[in-house]
């Protein structure tokens, strides 16, 4: 199946990065959030990004110019229904996404291809509540989207060939590569990553180090190019969260088990860089440690 036009559900961090590259790689995007903040918030940070690019040598003006004219904002979810693949990244909560796609399918074509950015969330439970499971599957994009060259494809147990090979083929025109991967809590990558954050943050938790020691220890000792804790923040640490109760309550093994210091900081509200605290805090000129 051929794919020109695309919808993208969520105008946030991972929406405005999927739009951003799907734009610059020629396809027309409709992107949709409920507040029109955030939709105008998305579109400057969308030349924001494509300029920095512009700067770099890595796309020319007249690229910049033609991505965004590809890019249309609404805020009716009826408008993504005509569109080829929809590409659902709202919060990682299953319950808002349940109910987003269950607004959007009356508005459907027969052919549109339904997926989800979910990082964690099991594509087959989200795809049986939808009139397509066939044509539904997981289409992580890794953060942040314009710079990761990675997207797993997730197949839930009803997905035909013909819906993996044309978000396969998506994904190859932007340039990235393609992990597949099965269903199950977390997938590859955040299987991996999420439980050495959370253990990052235990070993936070039990004094075994400070936040800057242990996010040293791992740039210089693994030569990782970003410390745990730093990188908890840069994603969010209620996304973290998310994903390690859904490894625990997926798995049920207690090695998933979200460390306490993780939750108490979600219920302060210091969810990382997005709120300017987290385990380091933002708002002066340079990040200070919390803990």
């Amino acid at each position: 199946m051929k794919v020109q036009k695309i919808g993208v559900i969520g105008a946030g961090q991972m929406g405005n990065g999927i739009a951003h590259v799907m734009a610059l790689s020629g396809f027309d995007v409709v992107l949709n959030d409920i507040n029109e903040e955030s939709l105008d918030k998305a579109l400057v940070t969308i030349r924001k990004n494509m300029s920095r690019q512009v700067s770099k040598g890595n796309i020319s003006d007249t690229q910049m110019t033609e991505a965004l004219n590809h890019i249309i904002t609404t805020l009716e979810i009826s408008e993504i229904g005509k569109t080829d693949l929809v590409i659902e990244a709202a919060t990682e909560h299953e319950h808002v996404k349940h109910t987003i796609f269950e607004k959007l399918l009356p508005h459907l074509q027969p052919h549109t291809i339904l997926t989800s950015n979910t990082s964690s969330i099991s594509i087959t439970r989200l795809a049986s509540r939808t009139d397509r499971p066939e044509r539904f599957m997981g289409f992580h994009f890794m953060n942040p989207v314009p710079v990761m060259q990675l997207v797993e494809l997730i197949r839930g147990i009803a997905t035909d060939d013909e819906t993996f090979l044309t978000c396969q083929s998506v994904v190859e025109k932007l340039g990235k590569t393609v992990a597949s991967a099965e269903d199950f809590p977390a997938f590859i990558v955040n299987r991996i990553l999420m439980p050495m954050i959370n253990e990052a943050v235990y070993t936070l938790f039990e004094g075994v180090g400070s936040v800057r020691s242990i996010d040293e220890s791992m740039k210089l000792g693994a030569n990782h190019p970003m410390g745990p804790l730093e990188l908890a923040d840069f994603i969010g640490l209620d996304t973290c969260l998310a994903i390690m109760n859904v490894l625990h309550d997926g798995l049920a093994d207690t090695k998933y088990r979200p460390c306490p210091l993780l939750t108490k900081y979600v219920e302060a509200g210091w969810l990382g860089r997005k709120t300017q605290r987290g385990f380091y805090d933002y708002r002066g000129e340079t990040p200070v440690p919390t803990r």
